[in-house]
């Protein structure tokens, strides 16, 4: 890997960093924001579902324009509305308001991830796909662990719009990674006729290639915002974890998802892709079940939660990498467009999850411990149904 190969993959892992790192850092302020607000935990959980589906949504909109239009450009307009909503979220006064600008705020973050995928899949030939993604989805793991702590930490000297400060700032930065350092990687410029746009998403969706990867990824990407969407209430609420100790049992979750990317990256990439997503999805289903018991039997420790979440995201750095380099393959002349449809999967996956997980948890974690199984069982049955019959065209080395 050459250095300026190596510079660019930080870069880029910057940039996709945005979006987790706005789920992840005012985690520890929503059990406040209830009081706050005067409000209840399922009005709370809507900025995170209006946030995930913001976020879905605009996916089908800035990968056309970016594959018309170039990378840059929409990366740049997407980041202005994401630092201006920011600050409109930081000057909230309800909470529906909160709710109403988490959406925008959305729609502006989802440029990040959406376009940095096609971005890798431009500069990178299909055989390092699978390994650069692998790289960049390690590094963008970082945020996951320090955004928590640094919520915690805002939340002694401060309070919630501290956070949503701190976020317009990052957006900031993230703009000026791609004003001077991400080039601009459009390989052929696509038709904005909305006949064409949709003659394009409907050949993805006719595709078991693209649709099993998807699908199966969804599931599986799914499954750890069922646990961020009620990891809050679970610890800090039901099992009274402080909020500036919250983050560190992130740094069991995100060491599990880092140590899925790394073996992919280093391993998994040589694998053939059933293969790969046979192991991931194993390790999923059993660590989830696991935990199902363990709230079953009512033996509530923080640790006999953290612990097998941390082996589904590690399932979830298995396969997300190649299950992302497998559905882009065959469309590098829409690639942008192709991330699009599969981040707007991935995220209304996410959202419906996060939206059980908030309906229905109430105190003791078994809610969301049956979401994070059901999800791994949603992911078996995409395996089984639509995967194998492409899965063997994919990654066979």
């Amino acid at each position: 890997m050459t250095q300026a190969t190596s510079r660019l993959i930080f870069v880029l892992s910057a940039i996709v960093s945005l979006g987790p790192l706005s789920i992840d850092l005012y985690l520890p302020a929503m059990p406040s924001m209830v009081t706050v607000f005067g409000t209840t935990v399922d009005r709370v959980q809507l900025t995170l579902s209006s946030y995930l589906l913001g976020f879905a949504f605009f996916h089908l909109v800035c990968g056309p324009l970016s594959d018309r239009y170039g990378r840059k450009p929409i990366l740049i307009a997407g980041l202005s509305v994401y630092v201006l909503m920011s600050v409109l979220c930081a000057l909230s006064e309800t909470i529906e308001e909160l709710i109403m600008f988490r959406f925008f705020q959305a729609m502006g973050a989802c440029c990040a991830p959406t376009l940095g995928r096609a971005v890798v899949r431009d500069v990178f030939p299909p055989e390092q796909a699978v390994k650069a993604l692998a790289y960049v989805s390690s590094l963008m793991a970082l945020a996951p662990v320090a955004a928590p702590s640094i919520g915690g930490l805002l939340l002694l000297y401060g309070d919630w719009t501290l956070m949503f400060w701190a976020l317009a700032l990052c957006g900031i930065f993230v703009m000026g990674l791609v004003i001077f350092c991400v080039p601009e990687s459009l390989p052929e410029k696509q038709s904005l006729h909305p006949s064409q746009i949709s003659k394009n998403y409907l050949t993805l969706l006719k595709s078991p290639d693209y649709m099993g990867n998807v699908l199966t990824a969804a599931c599986m990407y799914a499954s750890i915002f069922a646990f961020l969407s009620g990891a809050s209430f679970v610890l800090i609420t039901f099992m009274e974890v402080k909020a500036e100790h919250f983050g560190f049992y992130f740094v069991f979750i995100v060491v599990g998802y880092i140590s899925g990317n790394l073996f992919t990256a280093r391993i998994g990439y040589r694998w053939a892709s059933r293969h790969v997503f046979r192991l991931g999805i194993f390790i999923s289903c059993a660590a989830s079940f696991l935990m199902v018991v363990f709230c079953l039997m009512q033996w509530f420790s923080v640790l006999f939660i953290v612990v097998p979440v941390a082996f589904v995201a590690m399932a979830v750095g298995i396969v997300m990498p190649n299950a992302t380099a497998e559905a882009l393959r065959p469309f590098s002349h829409m690639a942008a467009t192709a991330s699009a449809l599969m981040g707007f999967i991935q995220m209304g996956a996410a959202a419906i999850s996060g939206w059980l997980v908030g309906v229905f948890l109430q105190g003791p974690p078994l809610p969301m411990a049956l979401v994070i199984f059901g999800t791994g069982c949603c992911a078996v049955l995409c395996y089984w149904l639509i995967l194998p019959g492409g899965s063997r065209k994919g990654n066979t080395g």
